[in-house]
């Protein structure tokens, strides 16, 4: 935290925009591999744990959408664009949810066993280094800062954590024991905590629009 004190708030700004961009690519790559795989391996758990990572694309452009506007003096205030990324971001976790929680269902009563969950262990433990990496600096950054929107984001990787335990856990569990259950449970609890994350962008996008429409009325 010393090291925080020490920047200047434009490079404390330059930091979070830094981390805002990273999260962007690290979850399109973490998208696109677990996406293979869990398509490759029949591992639902992972093709929807990909899904996930898509989604949080949306979520971090929006809050680097936001500080392009806090490096222009434009202050913490939130615009109609960041609104709707959350609205789709809502959606997206939503519709990741029923598709999920369905598929993990049929797969339930078909007895369906992946071919492996080798690559869903090597992507859960990088994501599970990155997003603790994520999580401790954007919450120094979001601290020095005072920013509110930043902390959420921290708590936005915090929840991807917890994403990444529950994949490491059905896929380790899947390797010792051959129960293909277990790679749809897995993918139920996935399904859960993206429903969690839908209700939390919107809850964030009601809080967004009041914001806006208080300052549209100041105005």
């Amino acid at each position: 935290m010393f090291e925080m004190k020490q920047l200047t708030t434009e490079q404390l700004h330059a930091r979070a925009t830094y981390l805002a961009l990273f999260t962007i690519i690290y979850n399109i790559i973490e998208g696109l591999v677990s996406v293979w795989a869990g398509a490759a391996d029949d591992t639902l758990a992972l093709f929807g744990f990909g899904m996930d990572s898509f989604i949080e694309v949306i979520s971090a452009i929006g809050i680097w959408h936001m500080l392009r506007r806090i490096s222009g003096n434009a202050g913490e205030s939130r615009d109609e664009f960041e609104v709707r990324a959350l609205q789709i971001t809502g959606w997206a976790f939503y519709l990741l949810t029923a598709g999920l929680a369905l598929t993990a269902l049929i797969n339930l009563y078909q007895q369906h066993k992946p071919e492996t969950t080798l690559w869903g262990i090597a992507v859960s433990l990088g994501s599970m280094s990155f997003m603790w990496y994520l999580i401790r600096q954007k919450t120094r950054v979001g601290t020095a800062l005072g920013s509110q929107a930043i902390l959420a984001d921290a708590a936005c990787s915090r929840a991807c954590l917890y994403l990444s335990l529950v994949l490491l856990i059905s896929s380790i569990g899947y390797e010792l024991t051959g129960l293909g259950s277990l790679d749809a449970i897995g993918a139920l609890l996935i399904a859960w905590l993206a429903f969690r994350e839908g209700r939390e962008s919107f809850g964030k996008a009601r809080g967004l629009n009041c914001s806006c429409s208080c300052s549209c009325n100041k105005a």
